[in-house]
């Protein structure tokens, strides 16, 4: 099985003549139009000629009449939109990761399923513990770092409404009630603790992209799994991990905010640093997802 402990990177006069003059610019006693370019503005002058003889002694005259007619060069380059850009860059982070779902899990999924729909998963009591375990110790990292603030951004997500710890501690409470042994951590859990701790020091962006995919997922998809694995194994009961206290869209929404508020100091290139981190997101939550399965 993969780790998730894998190497950090560090958050990283107005008319151009060329030549003779020509002396008959058009025949005489009619008049033409000259177009000439205007340096690289992008702009052309056309000057109307005149080589009456009546009106000129002989010798052409020339009116001048800017004509704003566009050339390639006037074109000011257009900036790249990335996808979601324009609502913020918490629908940039939702992109992203909606495109690493399934076709069946999104509408805007583009992954190949490799493993079977949720609807025909068999899960077990004692597999289902160990999702919850290791979950939990996810969660506490969370909240751990969060608390530290090694970078001042952190602080603005404590106490959002979001966190799932003492959920979690309730719901492993009820299972020991009814006479299971609640089991240590395991593999998929600590390395991805671990990895979230390292992370945290050195790379905010990427951090902030865990947090964002951690909170966001299981307030969306992981309620779906919670539902058909109480169907299977628990008898419908809704466990306390699916549970928020207050209106829940609401509380997403305040998180939302602070992030895009958090991202607004970051440069192009932190940002896309930090929807890089995306897979490796995905990577880890989903091998702490199969232990429901082991």
């Amino acid at each position: 099985m993969a780790s998730c402990t894998a190497p950090i990177s560090p958050a990283q006069p107005a008319l151009r003549q060329g030549g003779k003059k020509s002396r008959s610019l058009q025949p005489p006693g009619r008049l033409g139009f000259m177009s000439l370019p205007l340096g690289k503005t992008g702009f052309h002058l056309e000057a109307m000629v005149s080589s009456s003889s009546s009106s000129s002694g002989g010798r052409a005259s020339a009116m001048v009449v800017a004509s704003a007619a566009s050339t390639p060069a006037a074109e000011t380059p257009k900036k790249k939109r990335y996808p979601g850009e324009a609502k913020g860059f918490v629908e940039e982070m939702r992109f992203v990761a909606m495109r690493l779902h399934t076709r069946d899990q999104a509408k805007e999924g583009e992954k190949e399923s490799d493993a079977q729909p949720i609807g025909k998963w068999q899960p077990s009591i004692d597999g289902y513990l160990r999702f919850l375990v290791d979950s939990k110790l996810v969660y506490d990292t969370l909240n751990s770092i969060l608390e530290k603030a090694v970078y001042p951004s952190y602080a603005e997500f404590r106490n959002t409404g979001l966190e799932r710890s003492e959920s979690l501690a309730k719901d492993l409470e009820w299972f020991k009630s009814q006479g299971h042994v609640i089991p240590e951590p395991s593999s998929p859990g600590t390395s991805y603790a671990k990895y979230l701790e390292e992370l945290s020091d050195t790379d905010p962006q990427a951090f902030i992209c865990h947090f964002y995919n951690i909170y966001f997922a299981h307030s969306a998809g992981g309620r779906m799994i919670g539902k058909k694995v109480a169907e299977k194994i628990l008898d419908g009961r809704e466990l306390e991990f699916y549970k928020w206290d207050g209106d829940l869209s609401q509380l997403l929404q305040n998180v939302r905010e602070k992030l895009n508020a958090v991202a607004t100091g970051w440069s192009r290139e932190e940002k896309d640093h930090c929807l890089d981190e995306t897979e490796k997101s995905f990577k880890c939550s989903g091998e702490i997802l199969r232990l429901i399965l082991s």
